[in-house]
């Protein structure tokens, strides 16, 4: 598999607000996690009359850093990535602290089903922005500008937002520093997250900057080598089926042999996220709509 060059140091310290720019500003709540990394970077945007993206997870003492953060200043816009539990919680108590309104794309296409294998932090099910948004809407404060850019893949309503002064994109969960970012239908789409993930890479950012860990200082080659990352891992799979594996549950018990089995059920997901794709775009059939227990063939020699 093509390696993807991650970075995952950086200096912060919890509830601490650090300038990262003349525009950026950063509070990374204490909620670590497999999911969350070190935990949830909430970027503030400008000076007097700011934007937030992210706000985080409703944790008081990460409300309280917030708002220590934002003494003396007034949120006009609060700008949510998407609807999971680490990004989007606080949007709301935030915005109305302010008199301001939370914008995000929307409800995600499919809601979660009980009893999925978690592979998240969990769904935030009662989010709804104020304000639902348009790929390629642009939003103006004082001193910044902030474009909209529909991202979806990791979930069906995942959003990116590029600082236009800056040519910096805040990229949420689609593209991070320290993982690869997890894709899980039904609500999430690899298809869908392939060509997100080329659209950003063309758009030449200078950097990025997830909402874990740190940020991506060469965007092109990283974004590249997730790419490459993705479309080996379809090559391996298109490789078992020659071998006669028919079966998720068989690929996942040979590609990932050396893995703990305890997470042969989140590698399964990951398989038919890109099973899918694969059914979608004619290199594989299947016997039934697509899921973890249907058998596949190739349409043609690997």
């Amino acid at each position: 598999m093509p390696s993807i060059p991650f970075v995952r140091e950086f200096e912060f310290e919890y509830e601490r607000c650090d300038a990262l720019s003349p525009l950026i500003r950063r509070v990374v709540a204490e909620n670590p996690g497999p999911f969350t990394y070190t935990g949830t970077g909430v970027y503030i945007i400008g000076k007097g009359e700011v934007a937030v993206i992210d706000p985080g997870p409703a944790i008081e003492a990460h409300s309280a850093a917030l708002n220590r953060a934002l003494e003396g200043e007034r949120v006009t816009h609060v700008f949510v990535t998407h609807h999971h539990l680490d990004h989007s919680p606080l949007a709301h108590p935030l915005a109305q602290k302010h008199g301001a309104k939370v914008y995000g794309y929307g409800p995600q296409s499919i809601s979660p089903a009980g009893g999925e294998v978690r592979l998240e932090a969990g769904d935030d099910i009662g989010f709804k922005p104020d304000v639902q948004i348009r790929d390629g809407e642009v939003f103006k404060g004082s001193n910044w500008t902030i474009e909209a850019l529909h991202t979806p893949g990791h979930t069906s309503n995942h959003v990116c937002y590029a600082l236009h002064e800056e040519n910096t994109l805040f990229c949420g969960d689609h593209v991070m520093g320290w993982s690869t970012s997890v894709i899980s239908p039904p609500d999430g789409d690899m298809g869908d997250y392939l060509a997100q993930l080329e659209r950003v890479r063309d758009r030449e950012f200078d950097r990025l900057w997830p909402t874990h860990g740190p940020s991506i200082d060469e965007p092109r080659p990283f974004i590249q080598a997730y790419i490459d990352h993705r479309r080996a891992r379809e090559d391996q799979i298109l490789a078992e089926l020659e071998a006669g594996r028919d079966t998720i549950r068989d690929m996942v018990a040979s590609m990932y042999v050396d893995v703990d089995k305890r997470l042969h059920p989140a590698a399964a997901h990951s398989v038919l996220a890109h099973m899918i794709h694969l059914v979608k775009t004619g290199r594989v059939a299947c016997d039934s709509q697509p899921d973890l227990t249907s058998r596949y063939k190739l349409t043609a020699p690997a």
